[in-house]
């Protein structure tokens, strides 16, 4: 067991019960998945680029990254179905919670004028999906190799019913929110 999973299961999973008052303990909001994804519209030009950022994602995770391709053509952009457009990576279980960890402890006090992340980025539905401008943040990246920053999104799915219980959940945790 993971250092942070067995803060929530110790110490998160009690307060949870008595803060929300749940009958059983089958409706206390946990985490389910985190998804990482990096898209890169010009990389259906540059093939090289593409093999780049799914190897840092990759280093990132502790997981093989996976190409995503367009579903759709679209001219303007000059795309076309089947073209890759980015990466993704899904994270459960063990490496969920150690890149949880990593995220909340290393990577985010590394962000410059760091003074915590806004809250608006909760689906009304308990998930929460943050945006990063770097990914250089990871202590994985050595910044003087990065040729290229690039942006990622990162989704934490819970099972939380409400936006009020999967913030709570995420702040007992340690998720640094602006005040």
């Amino acid at each position: 067991m993971t250092r942070l999973e067995n803060v929530y299961r110790e110490k998160v999973v009690p307060v949870l019960q008595k803060e929300f008052a749940y009958s059983s303990p089958m409706q206390i909001p946990g985490i389910v998945k985190i998804s990482l994804n990096i898209g890169l519209g010009s990389a259906s030009q540059n093939n090289k680029l593409m093999e780049e950022a799914m190897t840092e994602l990759s280093a990132i995770a502790g997981q093989k990254a996976v190409m995503t391709r367009a579903k759709k053509s679209i001219a303007a952009f000059k795309l076309r179905e089947g073209m890759p457009i980015g990466c993704r990576v899904t994270l459960r279980k063990e490496r969920m919670w150690d890149f949880l960890d990593k995220l909340m402890n290393f990577a985010l006090p590394r962000v410059r004028d760091f003074r915590g992340i806004p809250d608006r980025g909760f689906d009304g539905r308990g998930n929460f999906t943050l945006g990063i401008k770097e990914h250089a943040i990871f202590p994985e990246m050595e910044a003087d190799r990065i040729e290229n920053p690039k942006g990622m999104n990162i989704t934490i799915v819970t099972t939380a019913t409400t936006d009020k219980e999967g913030k709570f959940l995420l702040e007992q945790l340690g998720m640094p929110f602006r005040k």
